[in-house]
C-alpha cells in the first residue's frame, strides 16, 4: 500500500504541486476508510455451526467447555467449528486426533479362536447368501467329486494289491486283465482330479465376486472412499485390501473346504478298509491303529507347540508388500511435484527403507522355517513311516493264519501292497488336516 501511494503522488506531482498534495491526502484518507470498513465487515455464518473435534476414525464429536461453547474468532461468526480451529486437514493426517488417547492398543494375534469363527461365519453369509444360490450348486458338485475321489483311491489301492498278488503267483493272464483295468480306471480318476481343481477355482471366483460386490457397496456408501483416504488412518492401503487380500482370502476358503472335507472322509473309509484287511489276516485290528493314534497326537502336539506364528508372519509380510507398492504408486502419482521440487533423494530413501523392511521380514521368516521344516519332515516322514510299518507288520506277525503255502504268501503280499497305499493316503489326509489347522505361510 505505501508503494502504491508513493507512485500515485509522483504521477500527480508532475501535473501541479497543489493538486498532487490534495490527491495524496485524499487517497490516504480513502485507503484508511476502506481498511476500517474491511475490519468491521461481517462474513456469512459458517455451516459448520457445531463445536466439533475430529477423531481418528473420521467422525465428529461435540466439545463442551463448561457453560458456554467457544466462539470462532476467525472466518465465521457462529460457534467455533473444527474447520475454523484448523483441526480438519484433508491433505494429510497429521492433525487428526485420537479418539481416546488413554486406552492402550492391544496387539491382535490371529489364531483359531471364537473371534475367528464369528468373523468367518459373517463372511460366509455374504459369500453364500442362500441355499438356492449359485455357490451352493458349486459346493454340492465339488463335494460329490471329493467323495468320488476317495472311493477311487481305495479301489485303485486294492487293484494294485491284486496285480502284485498275481505277479507273485505268476498268473500272466490275470495280470494282463488287471493291468488293462488299471489303465481304464485311470481315465475317470484323472478327470475327477482335474474337476476338483476346476471347481475349487470356480468356488474361489464366486466367493470373490460376492465379497467384492459387497465391499464396493460399502466403499462408495456415505463417501467412505474419501473418509478412508483423508480422515481415517486406521485402514492403510485400502486398494490392496479390496483387491489382493480379498483374492487370497477367497482362494484360502475354497481350498480350506476341500482340505477339510476330503481328508475326514478319507480317514473314515481308509480306517474301515484297513480293519477289514487286518481281519482277513486274522490279526489284531486294535493294536496298530491305537499306536498310530498315539504317535499322531504326540507329533501334532509337538509341532503345534514349536510352530512359529505363521499367520502373523504372513500378515506382516503382506502389509510390507502393500506398503512397498503404495510408495511406488505414490511416486508415480506425484512424479511431477517430486521432479519440480527435487525430492528424488527423499523418495529414493523411502523406497529403499520399505524394501529393506520387507527383506528383513522375509529373511526372519526363512530362518524360522528352516528348523521348523526340518522338525516337520522328521515327524511326518520318518516317524509316521516307521509307525506305518509297525501297523502293517502287526497283523501278519500276530496273526493265526498259516503262512506255509504259496497262496498265503501271495495273500500277504496283496495285503502289504494294498495297506501301504491306503496308509500313504491316510498320512496325506492327516497332513492336510494339520496344515489346514495352522495358517500356511506360502499359499
Amino acid at each position: 500500500m505505501p508503494a502504491i501511494l508513493t507512485k500515485i503522488r509522483e504521477q500527480a506531482s508532475r501535473v501541479q504541486p497543489s493538486i498532487a498534495l490534495g490527491v495524496g491526502v485524499g487517497v490516504a484518507l480513502a485507503a484508511c476508510a476502506v481498511y476500517g470498513t474491511r475490519e468491521k465487515k461481517q462474513v456469512p455464518p459458517c455451516n459448520n455451526n457445531n463445536n466439533y473435534k475430529v477423531t481418528k476414525n473420521g467422525n465428529l464429536h461435540a466439545v463442551d467447555n463448561g457453560t458456554t461453547k467457544e466462539t470462532c474468532g476467525g472466518r465465521c461468526g457462529a460457534e467455533q467449528c473444527a474447520l475454523c480451529r484448523g483441526e480438519v486437514d484433508t491433505d494429510n493426517k497429521q492433525n487428526i486426533e485420537d479418539a481416546d488417547e488413554t486406552q492402550s492398543v492391544e496387539e491382535h494375534v490371529p489364531g483359531l479362536n471364537l473371534e475367528f469363527l464369528r468373523q468367518l461365519v459373517t463372511l460366509a453369509r455374504i459369500m453364500v447368501p442362500g441355499f438356492r444360490s449359485h455357490e451352493v450348486a458349486l459346493l454340492s458338485v465339488h463335494t460329490l467329486c471329493l467323495f468320488s475321489r476317495t472311493f477311487l483311491s481305495i479301489y485303485v489301492a486294492s487293484l494294485e494289491g491284486s496285480i502284485v498278488k498275481h505277479i507273485v503267483q505268476k498268473d500272466m493272464r490275470s495280470f494282463a486283465a488287471l493291468l488293462l483295468q488299471w489303465f481304464g480306471i485311470a481315465i475317470p480318476a484323472t478327470f475327477i482330479n482335474s474337476m476338483i481343481r476346476y471347481l475349487e477355482s470356480r468356488l474361489a471366483l464366486a466367493f470373490r465376486t460376492r465379497l467384492v460386490n459387497h465391499a464396493y457397496e460399502l466403499y462408495f456408501k456415505n463417501q467412505t472412499y474419501y473418509r478412508v483416504a483423508n480422515l481415517d488412518a486406521r485402514i492403510e492401503n485400502a486398494d490392496h485390501r479390496l483387491t489382493e487380500d480379498v483374492s487370497v482370502f477367497t482362494q484360502s476358503v475354497a481350498h480350506l473346504y476341500s482340505s477339510l472335507t476330503k481328508p475326514c472322509f478319507d480317514l473314515l473309509l481308509i480306517v474301515l478298509t484297513l480293519a477289514s484287511y487286518s481281519s482277513k489276516m486274522k490279526g489284531n485290528i486294535f493294536i496298530g491303529p491305537g499306536i498310530a493314534t498315539v504317535v499322531i497326537c504326540l507329533t501334532g502336539q509337538v509341532l503345534r507347540l514349536l510352530s512359529p506364528r505363521f499367520g502373523a508372519l504372513a500378515g506382516e509380510e503382506a502389509r510390507m508388500r502393500a506398503n512397498l507398492r503404495h510408495v511406488h504408486s505414490s511416486l508415480i502419482a506425484h512424479a511431477e511435484e517430486v521432479a519440480f521440487y527435487g525430492g528424488h533423494k527423499v523418495e529414493l530413501g523411502q523406497l529403499q527403507s520399505a524394501y529393506k523392511e520387507l527383506v528383513a521380514q522375509m529373511t526372519s521368516v526363512f530362518n524360522k522355517k528352516l528348523w521348523y521344516v526340518m522338525l516337520e519332515q522328521f515327524c511326518m516322514k520318518y516317524v509316521w513311516s516307521g509307525t506305518g510299518m509297525v501297523m502293517l507288520a502287526l497283523p501278519i506277525l500276530t496273526g493265526t493264519r498259516d503262512g506255509s503255502t504259496g497262496e498265503s504268501i501271495s495273500a500277504r503280499t496283496e495285503y502289504m501292497t494294498t495297506s501301504r497305499n491306503l496308509l500313504n493316503s491316510a498320512a496325506d489326509a492327516i497332513e492336510r488336516l494339520m496344515s489346514s489347522y495352522k495358517v500356511r505361510y506360502f499359499v
